[in-house]
Parts: structure tokens; C-alpha cells; sequence
């Protein structure tokens, strides 16, 4: 299998709702007190995220497209999280210093998916 923005889109789009649903079952990863601070609004969003970027696999909007989107939208949360710190993000969404680096990291390789393959 090569890897291409459709595959790219499949993966990621998976984990995004695997996230998602996992937050929602107490572990020490994501959840509340996690290594990942997660609450219900950050779990409803990591599901949304995934299931654009799947969306955009199986829908004439595209793999490439709907992972630029989602990557766009990443980044502005990565730089919004820089003013923010631990706590609530716009007020709804629980996050925290791991969250940060985690959206960083997760806006450059959905970018560079969505732009280079």
C-alpha cells in the first residue's frame, strides 16, 4: 500500500474517532486528570475531526482537501493554545500543556499529508 492523501486521511481520520471514543472511557491517557487532558467537548471534537477527514476520503471534497481543512483548523488551535495555558480553551474545550505540543505536532503532519501527498 502507498502512501497517498486518501491513505493518509483513512489513518488519521481512524485514530482522530478512536481518540475521540477513548476519551470517553476512563484510562490515564485522555481523560480529565490524563497525560492529555480531555472532556466531553474535546472528545465530540476529536470524533468531528476524524469524521471530516474521512469525509473528505469518500466524498467528491477530497483526501487532500479535508486534511488541509482539519490541519488549518489545528493550527489556529495550536496557536491559541499558546495564549491560553492549562485550562479551557474558548471556554468548552479541556486542555493542557501536552495538549499544546500534541496540536502542534498534529497540525505539521496533517499539513504536510494534505499538501505533499
Amino acid at each position: 500500500m502507498s502512501l497517498n492523501a486518501k491513505t493518509a486521511a483513512l489513518i488519521l481520520g481512524a485514530v482522530f474517532v478512536a481518540v475521540g471514543i477513548l476519551g470517553f472511557i476512563p484510562n490515564p491517557i485522555v481523560a480529565p486528570t490524563g497525560i492529555f487532558a480531555t472532556n466531553w467537548a474535546h472528545n465530540v471534537v476529536h470524533i468531528a475531526s476524524g469524521l471530516l477527514i474521512l469525509a473528505g476520503a469518500f466524498t467528491a471534497l477530497g483526501a487532500s482537501m479535508g486534511l488541509k481543512i482539519v490541519g488549518v483548523v489545528y493550527a489556529l488551535v495550536a496557536i491559541l493554545g499558546l495564549f491560553t495555558g492549562s485550562g479551557m480553551l474558548l471556554g468548552l474545550v479541556l486542555v493542557n500543556h501536552a495538549d499544546h505540543a500534541l496540536h502542534v505536532a498534529l497540525a505539521g503532519v496533517i499539513l504536510v499529508a494534505g499538501f505533499l501527498l
